[in-house]
C-alpha cells in the first residue's frame, strides 16, 4: 500500500492477544499497541484531529505556529503534523522528560523548553503556564492545550473505540489504560460504553497523581501530589478530557512495579512497550480478582519502549532509583511461564 505522507498512516494499530505475561489471568487479554502509528504513540490520532480541527475553525491558518504543553508523545506527534503541514512547533516539557523523548522532540524540529517538575500548576514557571504565555506572545499562534480541548477525546471516539470494538468482534468487556489527560481511555471507552453498557472502564494512576482522590470524592487534594517517574500517567490537575462518570474506578500502581512490568513484557511477550504500558500491566494483575474465563479485556498500550531506553530498560537506570538489583537475574533464571 502507498500513502502521499506518513500522515495518512495512523491509525488502524494491531491488537495483539498476551500470553506469557497473563498466564495467570483467567481472561482473554489483549494489547492495542498503539507504537504502530507512526509517531510510535496514541498520541498521532489526537494531534492530526486537534490540527486539523483547528484549520477547519480558522485558529490556525498556513505560517502559523502550534504551542503545547506535553510530556513527550503529545509534542512527537505535533511537532510531526507540523513538519508536514509547514507550521512552527514549540513545545514545553517538565524536567522529568527522558532524554530519550526530548532528543526526539528536537530531532522531529520542535522548539523545546524544560520547566521545572516540581512546582505547582498555576505557578508561571509550570509547563502548563509557559505554554499559555507564549501562545499570547507569538501572532497567529494556536495553543492545542490537550488537557482540555474536547477534540481529543473525540478522536478516540471516531478512531480507537471503534476499531477495538471491530477488532474484537464486540466481545471487549473490560478496557483498562492510564489516565492522563483522558483523552485515549475516556474517547475510545466512550465509543465502546455506547456498544456495550456494561463495558467496565478501569484508569490506572500514579501514585504523586490527584486522579484517583478526585474521582472518589470530587476533592483536588495537593497533598496527593508529589514527583513520580511513570510518564504518561496521572496527572496534578483535573484535566476536562477526564470523564469521571465514565470510569468505574482508579487503580494506582508504584513506579517500581510498572518498570519491572515493562521490562516483563518485552521478554516474554517481545513487545518493547511504553512505561504506561507496564502500568496497565500492573494495574491488570491488582485486579485479577475480578475477572473470569469469560471477559475480554484490552489494555492500552500507548506508546513504545524506545521512548525509555535510558530509564525503564537502561539497568543502571533502574539501579539507581532502586528497581532492580546490581545484577538482575537472567531470562533463563526467572521463572518459566507456559506457552
Amino acid at each position: 500500500m502507498v500513502f502521499d505522507n506518513i500522515l495518512e498512516t495512523i491509525g488502524k494499530t494491531p491488537l495483539v492477544r498476551l500470553n506469557n505475561v497473563v498466564s495467570h489471568i483467567p481472561a482473554t487479554v489483549y494489547a492495542k499497541l498503539e507504537a504502530f502509528n507512526p509517531g510510535l504513540s496514541a498520541k498521532d490520532r489526537i494531534a492530526l484531529h486537534m490540527i486539523e480541527r483547528a484549520e477547519r475553525m480558522g485558529k490556525l491558518r498556513p505560517g502559523g505556529t502550534v504551542v503545547d504543553a506535553t510530556s513527550g508523545n503529545t509534542g512527537f506527534s505535533l511537532a510531526m503534523v507540523c513538519a508536514i503541514k509547514g507550521y512552527r512547533c514549540i513545545l514545553t516539557v517538565t524536567s522529568k522528560i527522558s532524554e530519550d523523548k526530548l532528543n526526539n522532540l528536537r530531532a522531529m524540529g520542535a522548539e523545546v523548553e524544560l520547566c521545572p517538575q516540581d512546582v505547582q500548576p498555576d505557578d508561571p514557571r509550570s509547563y502548563y503556564r509557559r505554554a499559555e504565555q507564549i501562545a499570547k506572545e507569538i501572532p497567529g499562534a494556536y495553543y492545542i492545550n490537550q488537557n482540555f480541548n474536547p477534540d481529543n477525546g473525540e478522536a478516540h471516539y471516531l478512531s480507537t473505540g471503534p476499531e477495538i470494538w471491530e477488532q474484537t468482534a464486540g466481545r471487549v468487556s473490560w478496557i483498562i489504560g492510564s489516565a492522563s489527560t483522558g483523552g485515549t481511555l475516556c474517547g475510545s471507552a466512550r465509543y465502546l460504553r455506547e456498544q456495550n453498557p456494561g463495558l467496565k472502564v478501569v484508569a490506572v494512576d500514579a501514585y504523586g497523581s490527584v486522579l484517583k482522590k478526585y474521582h472518589e470524592t470530587g476533592v483536588y487534594d495537593i497533598n496527593e501530589i508529589y514527583p513520580y517517574r511513570i510518564e504518561g500517567t496521572g496527572k496534578n490537575i483535573i484535566p476536562a478530557n477526564v470523564d469521571f462518570e465514565l470510569i468505574d474506578r482508579f487503580v494506582k500502581v508504584t513506579d517500581q512495579d510498572s518498570a519491572v512490568k515493562a521490562r516483563l513484557i518485552a521478554r516474554r511477550e517481545g513487545i518493547l512497550a511504553g512505561y504506561s504500558s507496564g502500568a496497565a500491566l500492573q494495574c491488570l494483575d491488582q485486579i485479577k480478582g475480578e475477572l473470569t474465563e469469560k471477559d475480554v479485556v484490552v489494555l492500552i498500550f500507548a506508546d513504545h519502549g524506545c521512548k525509555y531506553v535510558s530509564k525503564v530498560f537502561s539497568d543502571a537506570w533502574m539501579q539507581t532509583q532502586g528497581f532492580m538489583p546490581e545484577t538482575e537475574p537472567a531470562l533463563a533464571d526467572l521463572p518459566q511461564v507456559a506457552v
